[in-house]
């Protein structure tokens, strides 16, 4: 852990508010502080089923959208069902993860060392190296869209390129399929909040980048139990809403905006947990909040010796579209930018300042 990563134990969000693109006038602790934070356990985030807009009529479309947009606007989560993803393969992605993470030599995965991409930072990202200024204590691996063979990638993929292990991507590829199909019905229920034309993002969503992760968080060692450390320090995204199946262990917790104060996230196996990024705030000209999350060490201490596994996939868009507030919405606060010059500005806080780049 760097000089500066260990300072970030005891940071707060607005030691790094320079890079942020949107505004975030609200102070947190990076990690958890047990005597300074505060936790709210009867809110409940809104479970709304997408079920209704992927196979209802106009009125279940219109009444799915407005209880999405409201949940998002109150605390910028949602718990999604009838999503129509098997639970099953969420299930058995947990598995390879753990086996993918934990059989894997350092020197094998360091092959894969993540390098930039675009605006992404894409490959393998050690344990406490996911970022300049955060300690955290998982392994990460990201792929984009070139790490799999989808459309758009027509003639240009090769599997050893992106992945270690041979027949891992045909089974990653069904699940981040499956979220890809749920992207565009989403962005459509959020423009109908709006009062916005459902099919203005169509387009610009068709085969559009993303950053599908596998976050292996290791069984934790008694020196990184008492470090203070996270598992997973507090963030927005920088995307539009990241697409995560619940988790099978604790540690995702959410802050309210409205009363400062930490939820400790449940939600049911099989579901998924729908958050906003950087990129919707800047569209809802801060209507919709990108969400402050973060990952803590296990209460339960039996599950200290024991990995966790998350796979969130955040939905971009593609670099050279021009991000602009939604057209139904007075008063813009952003003027309009690059998706590559605010995904940068804004990541170059977790990769260093020659990351960004201009509009």
């Amino acid at each position: 852990m760097s000089k500066e990563q260990d300072s970030g134990v005891d940071a707060v969000n607005q030691d790094f508010i320079r890079y942020d693109q949107v505004n975030k006038e609200h102070t947190y602790n990076l990690a958890e502080h047990e005597n300074e934070d505060q936790f709210d356990d009867d809110f409940q985030i809104k479970t709304c089923d997408i079920g209704q807009y992927l196979h209802g009529d106009e009125k279940d479309k219109k009444f799915f959208a407005q209880e999405l947009g409201s949940a998002m606007e109150e605390i910028g989560f949602a718990i999604l069902v009838g999503h129509g993803v098997d639970g099953r393969l969420y299930e058995e992605a947990e598995e390879r993860v753990v086996e993918m993470f934990s059989s894997l030599t350092l020197e094998q995965k360091m092959e894969y060392r993540a390098e930039r991409h675009g605006s992404v930072n894409q490959g393998y990202f050690p344990i406490k190296e996911t970022s300049d200024i955060h300690p955290d204590l998982v392994e990460g691996w990201v792929f984009c869209r070139r790490a799999f063979d989808l459309s758009g990638n027509e003639g240009e993929f090769r599997e050893q390129d992106f992945w270690p292990r041979t027949g891992d991507e045909p089974f990653f590829r069904k699940i981040v399929a499956q979220h890809e199909q749920l992207i565009t019905p989403l962005m459509q229920s959020i423009l109908r909040y709006f009062d916005c034309d459902p099919n203005l993002y169509d387009d610009r969503l068709r085969d559009t980048n993303f950053g599908f992760r596998l976050n292996y968080y290791p069984p934790l060692s008694a020196t990184d139990a008492s470090s203070g450390a996270g598992r997973l320090l507090g963030h927005e995204d920088v995307d539009l809403f990241t697409i995560l199946p619940a988790p099978a262990t604790e540690g995702l917790q959410a802050l309210n905006r409205k009363n400062m104060k930490w939820i400790r996230l449940k939600a049911p196996r099989g579901s998924i947990i729908l958050n906003t990024g950087d990129y919707m705030q800047h569209l809802t000209n801060d209507i919709l909040p990108s969400t402050t999350h973060r990952v803590s060490q296990p209460k339960d201490s039996t599950n200290l010796g024991k990995p966790r596994v998350s796979i969130p996939m955040a939905a971009y868009l593609n670099e050279n579209e021009l991000m602009e507030v939604l057209p139904t919405i007075p008063n813009p606060k952003y003027d309009p930018i690059k998706a590559i010059a605010f995904h940068t500005r804004t990541t170059s806080k977790f990769y260093g300042d020659e990351y960004a780049v201009d509009d």
